[in-house]
């Protein structure tokens, strides 16, 4: 099969042929159809994070398409079966965060893409039980994008405690910051976009943003303040250490930051502006099963609409250059198998 592989970090990924992956007990094998590119792929090419994954690697954790073959043991799909395979790879089950629902922190979990071979292939095996079907009135290539981007924003805005008619902030409008938009308005909140591009701003807009700041013009924390009085919370999906800085001082009192996005930095975090105001920061990865049906749910009644274009996998190269850019919005998917 053809694959995109990390050999080297920082190095352009190579596309080759390599044997299709056997699967084991509990297991599918997906037929990839298409596969979102995130930012967490390029920081896996990169070795950007403390725990780097293994090379070589195939990245991607945003694969769809077609259950191929069913593995001993698996009776949750069959094949033929349109699925994702989203970050969470798979967890334990056992330890005491599996158990209580919070799968997502599992000491013990694989992300796919990251620690085991990803979606920028053909094919890609993955475990029955941790795969997501894909409602009916999806494509391939606007689902891709919810088994991260969307199902991470949505789990954010879950995380955030805001109730419907708070005015939420969401600081980045790009491949997860689009989507958190569109969860917001489908959970009765009030949003203000944030980005330092006027199109992006523009996208937010269009997509049901109430107000918009643009970082370059003015700061945005100051203006969410003066216009809003602060914001109940806010969910930071960039990449740069001001956007969350940002993103902090325009919480209101008792409200509640989300740190979503991944910059290789640190947040300075005010200890006496964040017991006074009562204001809390909370860390968000992903979501659950669970969160991911609720997601794909919202998406099949038609209130997510993925701003996507469509690209190649041998494309993959100038798209990372583009991501590395920022000149990419809404999410990029690449298309893999045709038929």
């Amino acid at each position: 099969m053809k694959a995109a592989i990390v050999n080297e970090f920082y190095q352009k990924l190579e596309i080759k042929d390599v044997p299709i992956p056997d699967v084991g007990h509990g297991e599918i094998l997906v037929k990839i159809h298409s596969c979102g590119v995130c930012h967490t792929d390029l920081h896996a090419a990169h070795g950007d994070w403390p725990v780097k994954p293994t090379l070589p690697l195939i990245p991607g954790h945003e694969g769809v398409g077609v259950v191929e073959k069913v593995g001993e043991g698996v009776t949750s799909l069959k094949t033929g079966d349109r699925v994702g395979i989203p970050w969470l790879y798979s967890a334990c089950g056992e330890c005491e965060y599996c158990l209580s629902g919070r799968e997502t922190l599992c000491p013990d979990q694989l992300n796919a893409g990251y620690s085991v071979d990803g979606a920028y292939a053909e094919y890609c095996k993955a475990p029955a039980a941790y795969t997501a079907k894909i409602p009916d009135s999806l494509s391939f290539d606007e689902a891709a994008p919810l088994f991260c981007a969307g199902v991470t924003t949505y789990k954010a805005l879950k995380v955030s405690e805001a109730k419907p008619g708070d005015w939420v902030a969401v600081y980045g409008i790009g491949g997860l910051g689009h989507v958190a938009v569109q969860y917001a308005k489908a959970m009765g909140l009030k949003v203000v976009a944030v980005d330092i591009r006027d199109e992006k701003l523009q996208l937010a807009k269009d997509l049901g943003a109430d107000e918009t700041v643009n970082g370059m013009n003015e700061d945005p924390a100051a203006a969410i303040h003066d216009r809003l009085g602060g914001v109940q919370a806010a969910i930071s999906v960039a990449v740069t250490k001001k956007a969350f800085e940002q993103a902090y001082q325009s919480v209101k009192r008792g409200g509640s930051l989300v740190v979503v996005g991944l910059p290789n930095d640190e947040l300075p975090i005010p200890i006496f502006d964040t017991v006074l105001n009562g204001v809390s920061v909370k860390g968000s990865i992903v979501g659950t099963r669970k969160d991911l049906r609720e997601c794909l749910d919202l998406a099949a009644d038609g209130k997510i609409k993925t701003m996507i274009e469509t690209k190649e996998l041998d494309d993959i190269n100038d798209v990372f250059d583009q991501m590395e850019k920022g000149d990419i919005n809404g999410r990029i998917v690449l298309k893999v198998n045709q038929d």
